[in-house]
């Protein structure tokens, strides 16, 4: 069924379907890694029982989470040596090392903490296990660092010179980490995460308020969450988790937006044809450029049909001039375009969501002032509904990112085309389908699970990953706590 297929197209196809699941789980897990070491922070300070029962409710999502971006993350590496092997060929000597550095360094942090981060509480002390969820928050952000660094280098290349064999060979290490466009990268991205898990850990305090029935007196709405002892515990952790959420969203998503803006400056310097396709640009603007709302691009007229555009906005916004010119892809050649009708919509959902989340907060501020933040069903409906739209949006975000670099891999200097590996598309497809299958099968279990412990809720005195008993051990080797007092040991 693939004979006639091209093999490049679908290797690109499992890339990204690869690599848009695993996406998800690390957008994830960063944000609920620090969430947790903020959670574990606060109960060692004010030894409030609501912060150990959402430590313990959340780390339970996040062991499922992490396990399933490990899993998604191994399998879309292995694609570098069967469908890429042309890239790693000759991007292996820069690229290498920053994913060896990303194991050793991130990968490992986290495994060598996360075990006592789930099972430790009751065994090394509460300072200690403290310790451990630090290290554990600290390597997911060490490995967003890693793998960013990478990815950025293949967008704003530096710090390199081509051998004989055509291989990029490192130079200056300091130059190829800290590339040009890393740095907004990395803050765009980690940001990015944060709000997803404020939207996740939101929605799902928004779902249990929901739930619950209205308290009868308005102090009781009012009060602050957990210090209510008329509340019970289940309400008192609902209330918590939606209140920090929505005070995420409100502060962080202005500094998404700022975030947002400076990385689009530095595209425009180091990308500017990606800018174009984002903004619909296929002709110049001498005297300020519109900014285009929406529209149907076209790329064999090379034009937008049916165009919203407000004139001279986009220059405003990229130039901070309503009159500075623009150049359009006019201005270069028809194969180094982009796919612009992926890379326009994208980023307009990309923006959309942030500004919805941004309106988000902005309600929550509103409700907060008017003592209704716990009893304002819209505005939790709202939130509830509002929870997926953080995986959406970076997924989004990837995509205006790597589809607005083709035709290229490592821009400007190795196509698409010359990186994949010399395959048949019946060979590609057939995995590319065997993907699709197990995928959909694993992680539609995982994340089936997720959304199982997400609905059953914050549980009175809630019980750690191990339980109350202490772990499981081989009969006859190693006695329980039962026997060991029952024996006198």
């Amino acid at each position: 069924m693939f004979a006639e297929a091209d093999a490049v197209l679908l290797a690109r196809i499992q890339f990204a379907f690869t690599i848009s699941f695993h996406f998800i789980f690390p957008a994830f897990s960063i944000g609920l890694a620090s969430y947790l070491v903020v959670l574990e922070a606060l109960w060692l300070r004010t030894r409030r029982q609501v912060y150990l029962d959402l430590f313990r409710f959340w780390v339970k999502i996040f062991a499922v989470a992490f396990a399933m971006g490990v899993v998604s993350g191994i399998v879309m590496s292995y694609q570098f040596g069967t469908n890429w092997a042309v890239f790693s060929d000759r991007a292996g000597p820069v690229i290498g090392p920053l994913m060896a550095y990303e194991v050793m360094t991130a990968f490992f942090l986290e495994a060598g903490f996360l075990g006592v981060m789930l099972f430790g509480m009751d065994r090394v002390g509460p300072r200690l296990h403290f310790l451990a969820t630090l290290m554990v928050g600290l390597g997911t952000l060490l490995s967003a660092f890693w793998i960013l660094s990478a990815n950025s280098w293949m967008h704003t290349p530096a710090g390199f010179e081509l051998n004989a064999a055509g291989q990029f060979v490192p130079v200056d290490w300091w130059a190829i980490v800290f590339n040009p466009s890393f740095p907004y990268r990395l803050v765009h991205t980690v940001v990015a995460a944060y709000l997803t898990t404020a939207l996740v850990v939101g929605g799902v305090g928004a779902w249990h308020l929901l739930r619950q029935p209205r308290p009868e007196a308005r102090e009781a709405a009012a009060a602050l969450p957990g210090e209510n002892p008329a509340l019970p515990p289940s309400q008192a952790a609902a209330r918590t988790m939606f209140s920090m959420a929505m005070w995420m969203a409100a502060l962080v998503a202005p500094l998404q937006i700022l975030a947002g803006d400076l990385h689009g400056l530095n595209t425009l310097e180091h990308q500017p044809v990606k800018v174009m396709a984002m903004e619909g640009h296929y002709d110049s603007h001498p005297d300020g450029a519109p900014l285009i709302l929406f529209g149907l691009p076209d790329d064999a007229r090379q034009r937008v049909d049916h165009a919203v555009a407000i004139p001279k906005l986009s220059s405003l916004i990229l130039r901070h001039d309503m009159n500075a010119p623009l150049d359009g892809l006019d201005t270069v050649d028809r194969s180094l375009h982009p796919p612009v009708a992926i890379v326009f919509w994208s980023f307009r959902v990309m923006v959309a969501l942030g500004l919805a989340m941004l309106a988000l907060g902005a309600w929550s501020l509103l409700a907060r002032l008017r003592g209704r933040l716990y009893d304002w069903p819209a505005l939790h409906r709202a939130a509830l509904a509002m929870a997926p739209a953080g995986f959406v949006a970076v997924i989004a975000g990837w995509i205006t990112t790597e589809v607005g670099r083709q035709p290229f891999t490592v821009h400007g200097l190795l196509t698409t085309a010359e990186s994949a590996s010399p395959l048949d598309a019946p060979a590609v497809g057939a995995s590319l389908l065997a993907f699709i299958v197990v995928y959909f099968i694993v992680f539609g279990f995982g994340t089936w699970y997720i959304l199982r412990l997400m609905a059953k809720g914050v549980q009175a005195r809630e019980p750690a990953v191990d339980g109350d008993e202490g772990p499981i051990r081989t009969a006859g080797i190693t006695p329980g706590p039962a026997e060991r007092i029952a024996g006198g040991g």
